[in-house]
């Protein structure tokens, strides 16, 4: 079904008009449910479309990334990085434990694995920590060799911690640099401060040095003015970089990054008008999190943004072309993290068990969405 046909069946089925007139100006109420397995039901254009889960009884899974060999890496915020190899099958034993100060919502946080990670077994991965006298954050590079950490090396250090808003979400862009998102660790004076790294973007190559075309020679600073960025992504048709980010009493937004871009963080959010402008603002808070821009159809949204909600309890469709928001899962509580997975398929982590909810039977789980 091509997109036209499909947005079409979408608005006839769901009544998007709304949120068509409103252009991603409030949260859409259109649901948009896929079935679980086994229930034989169809949905919009989800036709066939299901929800395997893969692990269940995880604590805080909050990071995940799928290799080109079909594992499945995720942390564990209280310090476990874990993998479910090929078959889909959970290891027991996790890949390492990490030393990490677990305080609210601080502790083992963003995991990415290289972009030749089938080549060179490297991932890298942000947590928090304490050395005596102060609680930081830091961004380790590892090596993992059947299926377990052999080796680590800090790539950057000295990021401001907190038992909130400590950012952590890490990814490669297409250009194979890795980009860190911070957060400003309870100081907000700390986002509009270029000497430190709290409330940033932050770009590195993936030894640590400092790229040549970074905005501010000699800095990893890409980006600055953020409260609490949880999602980064590219559009894979134009190289756009856009960012989810928590506002401090709703307000969240969607941010289109630009090099030594300033978000406006403490003195302005989604009314911005010295500063960059949110190209989409979520009143009453949804508390967006992880993001993923798809490039494949196989689930009917290529080129869209799908944006994990941890507030809103739902996986959120963002086409910007077509200004359209709507909730393409619910059922399943807080979400945490959305990847694609080279076949198309997405993988969610659930976080019902981060203190902020009541979580169920089987909380935390690893979800695969795949069409049948």
């Amino acid at each position: 079904m091509d997109k036209e046909r499909r947005l079409a069946v979408i608005a006839i089925v769901v009544v998007v008009g709304a949120a068509v007139a409103t252009f991603l100006a409030t949260p859409s109420e259109t649901t948009l449910p896929i079935p679980r397995p086994g229930s034989g039901g169809t949905t919009g254009n989800n036709t066939g479309a299901g929800v395997d889960v893969l692990a269940e009884n995880l604590e805080v899974p909050w990071a995940i990334d799928v290799a080109s060999d079909g594992r499945v890496f995720f942390t564990e915020r209280a310090g476990r990085i874990r993998v479910i190899d090929a078959e889909g099958r959970l290891l027991e034993e996790p890949a390492a434990f990490i030393n990490v100060e677990q305080m609210g919502e601080s502790g083992l946080l963003g995991l990415a694995l290289h972009p030749d990670f089938a080549q060179n077994h490297l991932l890298y991965i942000y947590h928090t920590y304490s050395n005596g006298t102060e609680v930081l954050n830091k961004v380790l590079m590892l090596t993992e060799q059947d299926n377990k950490i052999v080796e680590s090396k800090v790539v950057i250090d000295g990021i401001p911690a907190a038992d909130r808003n400590d950012g952590g979400r890490i990814k490669f862009g297409p250009d194979g640099k890795l980009y860190i998102a911070t957060g400003d660790a309870r100081q907000p004076d700390l986002a509009q401060n270029a000497r430190s790294l709290a409330g940033k973007i932050l770009r590195i190559n993936p030894d640590g040095t400092i790229p040549d075309d970074n905005p501010i020679d000699g800095s990893p600073v890409y980006s600055y003015g953020h409260r609490n960025i949880q999602g980064i992504a590219w559009n894979p048709i134009t190289g756009d970089m856009y960012a989810s980010e928590h506002g401090a009493e709703g307000n969240d937004e969607l941010n289109l990054i630009k090099p030594n871009g300033n978000y406006g963080w403490p003195v302005e959010d989604c009314d911005a008008e010295q500063f960059e402008k949110p190209i989409a603002c979520f009143e009453p808070a949804v508390a967006p999190a992880g993001m993923a821009f798809l490039e494949s159809d196989r689930l009917g949204y290529q080129n869209d943004i799908v944006m994990a909600t941890l507030k809103a309890s739902h996986l959120r469709l963002v086409d910007l072309e077509q200004g359209i928001e709507s909730n393409i899962l619910t059922g399943y509580g807080r979400i945490r993290d959305v990847v694609e997975a080279e076949d198309g398929s997405l993988y969610i982590t659930t976080s019902n068990r981060d203190g902020r909810a009541i979580p169920g039977a089987g909380d935390d789980k690893i979800l695969r969405l795949t069409s049948q």
